[in-house]
């Protein structure tokens, strides 16, 4: 089934359009919120709780021509929430790494609300990702957006480790200099 005819779907208040989603996107959805948790009942939860976003927020919202991203938004939020709720229970996860990782090439909250505000953040780095070729901007969001470890990443592409990380170190450093001629301090 289209996206678009999901998305009337649940304008009309239609439950099917959850099942729906479910068939066309759950595997998707729960590998995003795996990769983020490393469990696979917290990211079957996850994957429900995005369900249940996406039946509260449609409407307002009508994401009929972007309904898995709109989906995946979703799931990374859910799945993000869950990482900080372990944190602060003391938990360990996945994502510090990741941040760590990001945290010398983006600016700190209040320096970015000193300069620009988060849209032109945002457009900045789009314009960044934009400017990468095909291969790094894949691999580059496969790790910072869809999470997927090195490992993971070589396999998907069929690339050697070292070659992902070598793209990652390279594309990390542009988006520091990228950022830098805009005027942000990392």
């Amino acid at each position: 089934m289209e996206d678009r005819q999901i998305v009337e779907l649940y304008l009309a208040r239609d439950e099917s359009a959850l099942a729906r989603t479910a068939e066309k996107y759950g595997p998707a959805l729960r590998a995003l919120a795996e990769n983020l948790l490393e469990d696979p009942q917290t990211a079957e939860e996850c994957e429900n709780d995005v369900y249940l976003a996406a039946w509260n927020s449609i409407p307002p919202h009508e994401p009929r021509d972007y309904l898995f991203p709109f989906l995946a938004r979703i799931a990374r939020h859910t799945a993000l929430d869950r990482c900080r709720e372990r944190s602060r229970r003391k938990r360990g996860a996945p994502l510090l790494q990741l941040t760590g990782e990001l945290e010398r090439c983006l600016p700190a909250p209040d320096n970015a609300a000193e300069h620009l505000d988060d849209l032109v953040l945002a457009e900045t780095i789009n314009r960044f990702l934009g400017s990468l070729s095909q291969e790094s901007r894949n691999i580059f969001l496969r790790r910072y957006w869809y999470m997927d470890s090195v490992a993971a990443i070589a396999e998907r592409y069929a690339l050697t480790r070292s070659k992902v990380k070598v793209s990652l170190y390279r594309s990390r450093n542009r988006l520091r200099e990228s950022l830098k001629k805009e005027g942000y301090d990392p």
